[in-house]
């Protein structure tokens, strides 16, 4: 059983950074693939980042080359770096984690947090 809390998000001018978190707590963070997807009103959720146990990490192409998934297994943390902020990215964004060594874009996860905010001001 793994707890996922996210925090980070606010408000932000388009163009603008902003690095969200995730807290993990419970069985070993570092045994479990994890990644961020976000939901906007209306819309779906979607796969935004994901990283592996070893290290590899996965992107949506809407998001390539801006953001930044990383995690620090010694601080069971998750981290979203995000850089250049547009208009199409303010959502709700989770956090979530699977028991597998595969990164899947699907929401195929095991566990997920209640989410943060992510507004972005043009």
């Amino acid at each position: 059983q793994v707890s996922l809390v996210e925090s980070g998000g606010g408000l932000v001018q388009a163009g603008g950074s902003l690095r969200l978190s995730c807290a993990a707590s419970g069985r070993a963070f570092s045994s479990y693939a994890v990644g961020w997807f976000r939901q906007a009103p209306g819309k779906e959720r979607e796969f935004v980042a994901a990283i592996n146990q070893s290290g590899s990490t996965y992107y949506a192409d809407s998001v390539k080359g801006r953001f930044t998934i990383s995690r620090d297994n010694a601080k069971n943390t998750l981290y979203l770096q995000m850089n250049s902020l547009k208009p199409e990215d303010p959502a709700v964004y989770h956090c979530a984690a699977r028991s597998s060594v595969f990164i899947v874009t699907t929401l195929r996860y095991d566990y997920w947090g209640q989410g943060t905010q992510v507004t972005v001001s043009s």
